[in-house]
């Protein structure tokens, strides 16, 4: 089974990643950043840490308020630094752990957690800042991370107390998955700081402290706290803190602390700490029981012929397909299918399987291949064919039989009016 050998503390300040870009770690007033982080680093290579649980908020870069999520779990087999602005750092995209991801999606969800999912999106140094300095420069470190991006920066925000139930599912999340893994939880974010508005620039070294002290020994204390009195002692942007309660909740309550440093050199108080992990390991009948518990819902469905769910396996497999057939919303991407879809097919890059899908129109088999059908209906609209057309395909009928299985033999389709009402005079 997998293990939790311990949870780091980690600020995630873009200080840190303009320290380490510009080659700071000898200037006299950037050398605490890298000693304190120096040791975490040393200790995720003396630990042989497998994966990285990365708890993170992204400073609206990636995730915009169009959909702003509280949870939002990465799902992909790597990630890159995003541009901020001023052009993407130069760091190299790190591996992400499918399988251990999904198995910790289905298991928060099945905790009724209610989890965002994301794949195909860059990451910013909310992120990437501290994980540039405590892994090993590539490729010397083989291992894996699993971002986790919590929304804090649009209120109503996740309370602390949310925070800390989410790591405590998370750990029996990461006990019950099968392999052996050595995973480490890393909380991103803090400490005191606020970057807007007069009261920016405010810092509270003397809350800070205690936070770590309680965070250390009396972490449900801490869970206790509204946000408001997080934002009044830590500052507004200091509150984010609250996702290292995610990192302690996943912990048990026998851990060790074996550094502990913080260092205020502008804006934000720059913290790390290592807890060490002292529990024995998970029992293997409560294992057992929760595995059962996160595939209750979906049990026994293989079975279900004709049937195919879309899961992260799917929709990680043919996510390029889905992504281009969700594209045909836009007119000019429909435009140039209906004119020119081989150059459509070379641009977005499609497999030989992929482009002879679409070109035999093949509607069942785009189900099977891990195509969801609400991509298909919008392809069909944009070809001029109805829903039924597509259900007598997927059923190996013509449509005349199809609608004879009816209650009333409709056509329809999800076009705009003018192509609607096309299809209504066939």
């Amino acid at each position: 089974m997998a293990q939790i050998i311990g949870g780091i503390g980690a600020s995630h300040s873009p200080t840190i990643a303009f320290a380490k870009d510009t080659h700071k770690a000898n200037d006299p007033a950037w050398q605490p950043i890298f000693e304190g982080f120096q040791e975490v680093k040393t200790w995720v290579a003396a630990q042989q840490i497998d994966v990285l649980f990365m708890i993170f908020n992204d400073h609206i870069t990636s995730f915009f308020f169009d959909h702003y999520s509280a949870f939002a779990l990465g799902v992909d087999d790597q990630y890159s630094p995003a541009d901020e602005g001023g052009g993407a750092r130069d760091y190299p995209a790190i591996k992400g752990h499918l399988e251990l991801s999904r198995h910790i999606a289905n298991a928060l969800v099945a905790d009724e957690f209610d989890m965002s999912f994301f794949q195909n999106k860059p990451l910013d140094h909310g992120l990437f800042s501290p994980l540039s300095m405590i892994i090993a420069d590539e490729p010397s470190w083989q291992g894996s991370v699993i971002p986790l991006q919590v929304g804090v920066l649009q209120a109503p925000i996740p309370s602390a107390k949310r925070c800390y139930k989410l790591g405590k599912s998370l750990r029996k999340a990461i006990e019950s998955y099968p392999e052996n893994l050595r995973v480490a939880i890393v909380a991103t974010g803090g400490l005191s700081h606020q970057v807007h508005g007069e009261r920016c620039g405010f810092n509270n070294t003397t809350w800070d402290d205690e936070f770590l002290e309680l965070l250390e020994h009396a972490p449900e204390q801490l869970t206790q706290l509204r946000l408001a009195d997080y934002i009044e002692r830590g500052g507004m942007e200091g509150a984010e803190v609250i996702m290292w309660l995610i990192m302690r909740g996943a912990l048990s309550d026998t851990i060790q602390r074996t550094h502990r440093t913080t260092y205020l050199p502008s804006m934000t108080n720059i913290a790390t700490v290592i807890f060490q992990e002292l529990a024995a390991p998970a029992d293997t009948a409560e294992v057992a029981a929760y595995q059962m518990h996160i595939n209750h819902e979906l049990a026994g469905l293989d079975q279900l012929q004709g049937t195919y769910p879309f899961t992260l396996e799917r929709s990680h497999t043919a996510y390029r397909l889905n992504n281009f057939l969700h594209r045909l919303t836009i007119p000019a991407h429909r435009a140039c299918f209906l004119a020119k879809p081989e150059t459509l097919f070379a641009e977005f890059e499609l497999s030989v399987e992929e482009r002879e899908l679409i070109r035999e129109r093949n509607w069942i088999g785009l189900i099977r291949y891990g195509v969801i059908f609400f991509m298909l209906e919008k392809m069909a609209a944009v070809l001029g064919l109805s829903n039924p057309q597509i259900y007598a395909s997927m059923r190996g009928e013509d449509l005349a039989t199809f609608l004879k299985t009816r209650n009333v033999p409709l056509q329809y389709s999800v076009a705009g009016k003018a192509q609607a009402q096309q299809l209504d005079q066939t």
